[in-house]
């Protein structure tokens, strides 16, 4: 005989169960379970727990929940930096604290953990805050480096709830990670993991097994936001997710550890930075901005897309391509974290311009929303300039030919792009050289030369009689400018 399926509810959340069980959606019994509370002679697992929000974490178990053991985890150690100054410190708010070297992801490792914690103090919590990043673009993505993000954290998460789920825990938190349930460019494997802890969070909570899954926004400066770069950590903002200080994320552990729910996402919005964004918001967010841009993005006609083809569109076939790249150069601005489009040259690789494969992910994106065109992840690799980018949008939204002179049989598209590439050229040879060197003195009087050529024939008049030749260095530039526009 099999007993009837049980479906828990933490007592908390009853007025849910009797709703649940009115609808007649229940099979079996619906039960109510009453959570215990952390604390007393009880010990705390924390694996992780040498880490930066390890180590914040169980700082904060000692001082404000009245944990008096833990059992911290890593790879290391008490080797691990900083490991044994943590124990000292806790040691010093009256906590017995043992730093143990475990890999969290081998079953028999976490077993013999288990095993070892005494019966005077049996475990009373689990905080699995153990994880490894290994990002990459889904393409780039092996076997060995799915395998190396989650064993030690999905793997483990599972040895953990396996090996103690016959045990009467007060809590069980799993440190998850917002790149779950939001999506994260370049972090396919690392998402998974993350949604690993979820689902198991959820389905400890139905088998009345206690349960939390955080799904953490980005903590800044320790953990894994400590490897970022500021790049990094312009591009997350950008999106609207700002952040967490550790004394923002602490606070919201409390909050998240006091809540009933199994599987919560503690993490700080922007919204003035999330309506900004418009459609380019994962859909789960899109319900915190205003209306009107919600209308704007589900109609496709947001100001990076939609209005800006249409004002394509209506430019004459020759100035198409100066406003793709205009276009192209805003958006690959932005992405880099530049204040002035100019620093960017249509003709410099985007290897030398420091474009990696996350943040070619995030201009690929960019620069689909504001097209309407399915472009490849690997655009950037395919496409390795700004300048050979609009070129194969210009090509893509209005003709086989477009960049190559004719769009259905108009006129050349613009007689002076050949000119205009030489002289972005020239430019990026002169932002290279020392002028300085007397091997460069030369180049001025070249210049002042083409230039005085260009103005004669421009007014049809003799280049000895003009009178630029006296111009210095940026007048000369000045007028190139004027003459020809910005390379």
């Amino acid at each position: 005989l099999q007993p009837l399926p049980l479906t828990c509810w933490d007592v908390r959340r009853a007025a849910e169960a009797m709703r649940f069980m009115s609808q007649a959606r229940h099979v079996g019994k619906v039960v109510l379970t009453v959570p215990r509370v952390l604390g007393g002679t009880g010990t705390v697992l924390v694996t992780g727990g040498t880490g930066g929000v390890g180590a914040a974490v169980a700082s904060r178990l000692v001082e404000s929940h009245g944990v008096r053991r833990l059992v911290l985890t890593s790879r290391r150690g008490i080797e691990a930096p900083g490991a044994a100054e943590l124990r000292e410190r806790l040691a010093e708010s009256g906590a017995e604290v043992v730093v143990e070297a475990c890999d969290v992801s081998d079953r028999e490792q976490v077993r013999a953990l288990l095993e070892a914690i005494p019966e005077s103090a049996p475990l009373t919590g689990v905080v699995h805050a153990a994880g490894v990043l290994a990002d990459g673009v889904l393409t780039d993505l092996t076997p060995e480096r799915i395998d190396g993000v989650l064993a030690p954290k999905a793997d483990a998460a599972r040895h953990l709830h396996d090996l103690t789920r016959h045990l009467d825990l007060a809590a069980f938190v799993l440190f998850s990670s917002a790149a779950g349930v939001l999506g994260s460019p370049g972090q396919g494997n690392y998402a998974a993991a993350n949604g690993v802890l979820d689902a198991l969070a959820a389905e400890r909570a139905r088998d009345g097994l206690p349960a939390t899954s955080m799904a953490w926004g980005l903590w800044a400066g320790t953990g894994m936001g400590g490897e970022l770069s500021e790049q990094d950590l312009l591009r997350l903002s950008r999106g609207g997710l700002t952040p967490l200080t550790p004394e923002r994320g602490l606070a919201l552990f409390d909050t998240a550890l006091r809540s009933a729910v199994p599987a919560v996402v503690p993490l700080t919005l922007d919204t003035a930075r999330l309506e900004a964004a418009g459609g380019a918001l994962p859909a789960l967010l899109r319900g915190l901005v205003r209306r009107t841009v919600r209308r704007q993005a589900d109609a496709g006609g947001d100001a990076a897309g939609g209005a800006w083809l249409e004002e394509i569109r209506a430019v004459p076939p020759a100035e198409r391509q100066r406003k793709v790249l205009d276009m192209v150069t805003s958006l690959l601005a932005r992405v880099l974290g530049h204040a002035d489009a100019r620093r960017i040259r249509p003709q410099q690789p985007f290897t030398e311009l420091g474009l990696d494969s996350l943040t070619g992910v995030e201009l690929r994106n960019q620069l689909a929303a504001a097209s309407g065109l399915r472009l490849p992840a690997t655009l950037v690799f395919d496409h390795p300039t700004p300048q050979a980018i609009a070129t194969l949008l210009v090509t893509e939204l209005f003709g086989e030919q477009a960049a190559d002179g004719a769009v259905d049989g108009a006129a050349p598209r613009d007689p002076a792009a050949p000119l205009r590439e030489s002289i972005a050229r020239l430019e990026e040879q002169l932002t290279k050289a020392d002028a300085g060197d007397d091997a460069f003195s030369g180049v001025e009087p070249e210049l002042r030369r083409l230039l005085s050529l260009w103005a004669a024939a421009r007014s049809g008049g003799d280049a000895s009689h003009n009178d630029v030749a006296d111009a210095n260095a940026e007048a000369l530039f000045a007028l190139l400018d004027n003459e020809l526009g910005s390379a």
